[in-house]
């Protein structure tokens, strides 16, 4: 008769064989992958310069198109981060760099912060790093006005996902951190110095009101569609979260993360970025990989998994709720504190 410590080692065993199968990059795929999306996002913004003069409506339009794109290849910088889009660790590096001006973000801090996440995904004690900050009931009633205040405002969806993402990819991606070595750092400032190269080359081409016309639009929608990705993902209803002394990876990978059934067309444009809960079990397995994983091993669907439309209820969830151990609203914090003083008079 096995023990249980067999039976877990077993279980780990199984699903580290599974994704193994699937972890080896096709150099074939990967450089496909960043010609039909480099090269249409290209061709797209060329084709907003034109437009720019007859109509800004139809500059608009093709916005929405290149913004597409723009999420695609930042898909590719993020397989870059993990040493999955290629073999080569130097070639993940390059492309890395390269791909991440598209959204001026420096390759190694974001693969830093990142592998961190993953890191500690769904753990309690190791919250704030590469995530979207996440406060239990019991955390928010002891914090003063002010910071409920200032956490409300934090978790609102307008700031959220209206200001933030270009706050961070803009400002805050510009800054360096007390982990970095010296040569971090100064990746980090080449790509601030790179990002400005380019956008003055392209105001120098095509004028300043032009550029700002064009760009911002995409980038502002790009960074928006971004954060909401990462933000859905991980803060949906039946989400796990749990302490160090219960954190276990497989779990918090398959529980911690979600499903997030998207349109096929949608699915391509975020480069198969829904399959979250397979990425986060195996963040090694290329993304055009994972479609496969998914549905060739059924491990992987019984899953939470989320509609495009059933997404936008996580909009509503702002706090852990350790008791239920599921994401509630702000309007289930008077539930829980009616029930808590009915506990102790009672």
């Amino acid at each position: 008769m096995k023990t249980n410590t067999s039976k877990n080692e077993d279980a780990k065993s199984s699903w580290i064989q599974i994704v193994s199968k699937y972890n080896e990059p096709n150099h074939f795929r990967s450089w496909w992958q960043i010609i039909n999306s480099v090269v249409p996002f290209i061709i797209t913004w060329i084709l907003m310069v034109q437009s720019f003069k007859l109509s800004y409506f139809l500059t608009l339009l093709l916005a929405v198109i290149a913004t597409g794109f723009m999420v695609r290849i930042f898909i590719i910088f993020h397989d870059c981060g993990h040493g999955s889009f290629f073999k080569s660790k130097r070639l993940n590096m390059i492309v890395g760099i390269v791909t991440g001006l598209f959204t001026f973000t420096p390759y190694h801090k974001w693969r830093h912060d990142h592998n961190e996440h993953h890191a500690t995904v769904g753990n309690l004690e190791k919250r704030g790093v590469g995530d979207v900050k996440t406060l239990t009931i019991e955390e928010y009633l002891s914090l003063s006005k002010w910071k409920k205040f200032s956490y409300r405002i934090y978790r609102n969806p307008i700031i959220l996902f209206g200001i933030a993402p270009m706050f961070f990819f803009t400002i805050q991606a510009r800054f360096t951190k007390k982990y970095m070595s010296f040569r971090e750092k100064i990746y980090v400032h080449l790509t601030s110095v790179a990002a400005i190269v380019i956008v003055l080359l392209m105001i120098g081409a095509i004028g300043l009101k032009a550029f700002l016309m064009i760009q911002v639009p995409v980038f502002y929608m790009a960074t928006m569609v971004g954060l909401w990705l990462f933000y859905v993902q991980h803060q949906f209803e039946d989400v796990t979260w749990t302490k160090t002394s219960n954190w276990d990876y497989k779990t918090v990978a398959l529980e911690g993360s979600s499903y997030y059934k998207l349109p096929v067309v949608l699915q391509w444009f975020t480069g198969n970025i829904g399959f979250h809960h397979i990425h986060h079990l195996s963040p090694r397995i290329p993304n055009y990989r994972l479609p496969k994983c998914h549905k060739e091993n059924d491990l992987f669907h019984n899953v939470s998994t989320l509609s495009f439309i059933s997404s936008f209820k996580s909009m509503n969830l702002r706090l852990w709720n350790e008791k239920t151990n599921k994401m509630v609203g702000f309007k289930s914090i008077n539930k829980s504190v009616a029930t808590t003083v009915m506990q102790k008079i009672l």
